[in-house]
């Protein structure tokens, strides 16, 4: 099994375009310098010639290309003072599961093939995000070999005692990239010579500083995880040191957006389909009742004094009892604190922390986690474990058929919990084992199970022990030993010891190996090491067993580690969201869950629910221009809308939204604050509905299985439906040449321009004051172009060839046609000039692909089986997009806006809608553009006795300028589809639109 990488996934091109557009304009240039012999004369290294990164670009131009991306992304416009040239720094926000370790991966190569670029260093904050950094690297090395046509390039962990990989970093002339853990900087020890920093120091084997040789390579630099990585002084100015020409910060979680260029954030990410949808399965205790004291410990600690954190039932002065969390040293008197008659006698007598317990007066002893009066805490643990194990065998009784093996993760509060040991030092379950054995044991005996995913299994006991690994960074030794270093070089699944090796490697290197049928492991247990720098595509269901009261890891960390698109055996993502749901196991109420995870966005993200942002406006598409380019509204305008939205109280100060503005939202009565056309409007009303809600996130109460209504499904009307649409075909693609050609070389006459090279002159008067030095009054700035010769011409023919698709006697054609002064600008940057050609052609060809597309069928065997339905697994959560269905061939039908919900309801109304299905998943159209899934197949009576069938794509408008270009364009490969099948297709916003069109 080896996982698949897609190339084409549009978020993610649009991040790797933001980065490599930063330099867009510049030419392959490199500048070289000298590495000499080492003094060492046992090393067989001489002079050599150092290779290092090299850039020309003016400061206002790299500004230009800042804030263009930032535009074209519609984020926040950078200052341009704070886009230094000697300090360039930008940040990339992905969420978690996203991919963006294969983004800024990519994004190397494709700087590499662009502009030349061949020294990079990946900073990153710890080992396991190291780890994880480099088994990726491992995993996409094949894809890129094949995307980037064998372009050689090596990849290394930077290690202290193996220096000459250094060197080689220097003296390359092909791409390396260095992976690095920050501490290297200021904790490199060399334990032969004593404690010293070796990257900072001369080395004699070497022949320099190890920072020197990276200094002299100018390399970009990315920092995966800044938050982590440059969280001080120090760590900022040991990456700064190592004199890169730019910074590329990486996360879904920047404590600081320094220049942002893209955002992928949670919200995008979970709406666009490209993480696991979340569902919350709470387990908790209700109405419990006491009759004696209660008392559950929660922690017990040493820091400042022994103190405990004790779960109390207390009085509060209006007579009523709550349990709530209260801090207790030696000597207090739970009497006094809770002023309830029932902890009388209840003194704290004794604390200790090895082992941990709490001693009364009265004698009553409890040890860490312990429970007196109530439900015992134990009790709720093994609830957990059961609840998991049960939701994670029903996912393998529907995904083990689709070649889906199923992960889950349990994250626990004590490693002790899980694992001991006896005098010896081997190996004991600890309790958290012994309750998931226990119950393992007693859920597969149920006939479900047994009879799907064991029935070929005789003795359902033996391999217990096998489906379950436990992975932490380090397990404290025996406490029963009374030596003190027996076992202190004993390092659990850290892979240190032969013991632990194999688990170590499984989880941490061998990713595909645990996706495996092949191998037993399923449930993995950890503590704290697993909480970043890994993550696994099918884990499905994260238990929180987490101590009540403790200091808690954030839910988003936790969540995070299974929010991947899950894979096959193949190693091919399985994009289907019936699938790709992750199943959180609790001890909270689900109110509580949300509130907590949307607090912790807010927190690590910045994304404020419910408030609009100044840049909210600033990519609404305002017209196309005259050359067919995209008109945005702006910045300005975006501020415009913004301050008018403060003005009339729909937001605000600080951007949050008022109930006057949802009021207005529904009613379709917004001021804007001046006019604008109907599209314009109807994209800022869309921005507003986004803002306004909130991160949906599924109740495990609430989830339906949705079921084949066998009545409408075998009915005759249903099948001569489905043998109206099953049919599939194939396209192709007829237009005219000449007429692109003409297109092509008309819009490059009038949009390129001469971007030769050019001196900027600055001008200003500094004020120097105890605040530091500023500008006194404006810059004043004087610019000459430089007249440049370029004397070695790339291969425009092959260039343009490659990144258009078009053959070569068509770019051939293109250039003719260009107009002498036009061409001439070719010579003085040729760069610049062949990317602007590049954008002028594949904005022509797309337009032109859509327009001469004809689809054929394929023959009367090949289509798609009325049989497929029934074999659709569907499961809905009761909401207003559930609706409950009679004339469908689903019990229930999902609905993906307010736009299908009306319609869904129209068609269950309507006396001339006999029967009608929302089309699955899998019903697809191949086109151009990518794979189409249009919405309703429907059987309609015109009154007349005629019955007629065809497919609805339901839309907010009808109107063709009133939808975005793509969806536009695969709406008309859909009509054209079902035309050559001797079906029709109709767009229809209301029940009113499929009247006028029938």
């Amino acid at each position: 099994m080896k996982i698949q990488f897609e190339g084409n996934l549009s978020y993610q091109q649009d991040a790797i375009e933001a980065v490599v557009d930063v330099f867009k304009g510049q030419e392959k240039l490199q500048s070289n310098f000298t590495v000499l012999a080492p003094k060492d004369q046992t090393i067989d290294y001489e002079a050599d010639l150092g290779y290092a990164n090299k850039i020309n670009l003016l400061p206002k131009q790299i500004v230009e290309n800042v804030q263009a991306i930032q535009m074209k992304n519609g984020l926040r416009i950078s200052d341009p003072n704070k886009i230094d040239r000697n300090d360039l720094q930008f940040s990339i926000e992905m969420e978690t599961g996203t991919g963006k370790t294969y983004v800024f991966t990519r994004s190397i190569m494709e700087m590499n093939r662009k502009y030349g670029f061949k020294k990079f260093i990946i900073v990153v904050p710890s080992v396991s995000i190291r780890e994880g950094i480099n088994k990726s690297l491992e995993l996409t090395d094949d894809h890129f070999k094949k995307v980037f046509e064998n372009t050689p390039y090596k990849y290394f962990i930077y290690d202290s005692s193996n220096l000459s990989q250094v060197r080689d970093f220097a003296t390359s002339d092909q791409i390396r990239i260095m992976v690095i853990n920050v501490q290297a900087f200021s904790q490199d020890v060399d334990t032969a010579k004593g404690s010293k920093r070796i990257m900072l120091e001369y080395n004699d084997k070497l022949g320099a500083k190890p920072i020197s040789l990276l200094q002299d390579t100018n390399p970009i630099v990315i920092v995966d995880e800044p938050q982590s990585t440059m969280s001080s002084k120090l760590q900022i100015q040991s990456i700064k040191n190592l004199n890169p020409i730019a910074i590329y910060r990486f996360s879904a979680t920047h404590k600081d957006k320094v220049n942002l260029l893209y955002k992928f954030d949670a919200i995008d990410a979970y709406n666009d389909g490209k993480v696991k949808k979340i569902e919350v399965a709470s387990v908790t205790t209700k109405d419990e009742v006491s009759d004696g004291a209660f008392i559950q410990v929660l922690s017990i600690s040493n820091k400042n004094g022994f103190k405990v954190k004790l779960n109390l039932d207390i009085k509060g002065k209006n007579g009523k009892v709550t349990r709530s969390p209260k801090e207790v040293k030696l000597g207090d008197d739970l009497y006094q604190i809770t002023k309830l008659d029932q902890y009388y006698g209840f003194n704290v007598s004794e604390i200790s922390t090895d082992p941990e317990f709490i001693e009364f007066s009265n004698g009553q002893f409890l040890q860490s986690g312990q429970t007196l009066g109530g439900v015992n805490d134990t009790d709720i643990k093994r609830k957990l474990i059961a609840k998991t194990i049960q939701e994670h065998l029903d996912k393998e009784v529907k995904l083990n058929p689709k070649g889906i093996k199923v992960l889950s993760l349990f994250f626990i509060d004590k490693v002790a919990r899980y694992r001991g040991y006896d005098e010896e030092g081997n190996i004991l379950n600890g309790e958290y084992a012994q309750i998931f054995e226990e119950e393992y044991n007693r859920i597969i005996q149920s006939p479900k199970y047994k009879l799907s995913l064991f029935k070929e299994v005789q003795d359902l006991e033996v391999n217990v022990s096998d489906v379950h690994k436990g992975y932490f960074s380090t397990d404290k030794r025996s406490k029963k030993s009374n030596s003190k270093d027996k076992f202190e070089a004993f390092k659990d699944t850290s892979g240190s010891v032969k013991a632990d090796e194999d688990t170590y490697h499984l989880i941490m290197t061998e990713k595909e190996k645990l996706l495996s049928f092949d191998s037993p492991v399923r449930f993995i247990f950890s503590h704290t090491a697993l909480r970043e720098g890994w993550d696994n595509p099918n884990v499905f269901q994260i238990c929180l067993l987490k101590e009540m009261g403790a200091s808690e890891i954030k839910r988003r960390q936790e969540i995070g580690r299974g929010l991947r698109i899950s894979v096959d055996q193949t190693g091919n993502r399985v994009y289907d969201e019936n699938v790709n749901i992750l199943t959180t196991v609790v001890n909270e109420s689900f109110k509580d869950f949300v509130e907590g995870y949307q607090k912790e966005l807010t927190e690590d993200t910045g994304i404020t629910f419910g408030h609009l942002a100044i840049e909210s406006f600033n990519t609404v598409v305002a017209s196309v221009d005259e050359n067919d380019e995209l008109v945005y509204l702006g910045q300005e305008a975006s501020s415009q809308i913004y301050q008018t939205f403060i003005e009339l109280g729909y937001i605000d100060k600080k951007g949050k939204i008022q109930d006057s503005l949802k009021i207005h939202l529904k009613e379709g009565t917004i001021d804007l604050g001046q006019e604008f056309s109907e599209t314009v409007s109807k994209q800022i009303y869309n921005i507003l509905k986004q803002v306004a809600g909130s991160l949906e996130i599924k109740d495990n109460n609430n989830k339906r299985e949705i079921k084949i209504n066998k009545e409408v499904f075998l009915s005759e009307d249903f099948k001569k439906l489905w043998d109206t649409i099953k049919y599939k075909t194939v396209y192709q693609v007829e237009f005219d040449s000449e007429k692109l050609i003409e297109n092509c070389i008309k819009t490059i006459n009038n949009n390129v321009l001469n971007q030769q090279a050019k001196i900027e002159f600055v001008k200003g008067r500094l004020a120097v004051g105890k605040g530091g030095i500023e500008t006194d009054g404006e810059l004043k700035t004087y610019v000459e172009n430089l007249e440049v010769k370029v004397r070695n011409l790339p291969d425009i023919i092959t260039y343009l060839q490659n990144e258009t698709d078009l053959t070569r006697k068509t770019i051939v054609l293109i250039l003719k046609g260009l107009e002498a002064r036009v061409l001439k600008y070719f010579k003085t940057n040729p760069q610049a000039f062949i990317e602007k050609c590049i954008d002028v052609i594949n904005i022509q060809k797309r337009l032109f692909i859509v327009d001469g597309i004809k689809y054929q069928k394929i023959g009367d065997h090949d289509y798609y089986e009325q049989k497929e339905l029934e074999e659709t697994d569907a499961i809905g959560y009761l909401s207003k997009y559930m609706v409950e269905a009679s004339k469908s061939v689903f019990d229930y039908t999902l609905c993906d806006s307010d736009v299908e919900l009306n319609l869904a309801r129209e068609f269950e109304g309507s006396e001339n809608v006999s029967l009608y299905t929302k089309l699955p998943g899998w019903f697809k159209i191949a086109t151009p553009l990518g794979n189409y899934n249009p919405d309703w197949a429907i059987l309609y009576n015109n009154g007349d006795g005629e019955k007629l069938y065809f497919v609805t794509e339901s839309k907010g408008t009808i109107f063709d300028q009133g939808l975005k270009p793509i969806e536009n364009g695969k709406i008309k490969c859909g009509k054209e589809h079902f035309k050559a099948i001797g079906s029709r297709m109709i767009v229809a916003h209301t029940m009113d639109d499929v009247y006028n069109q029938v």
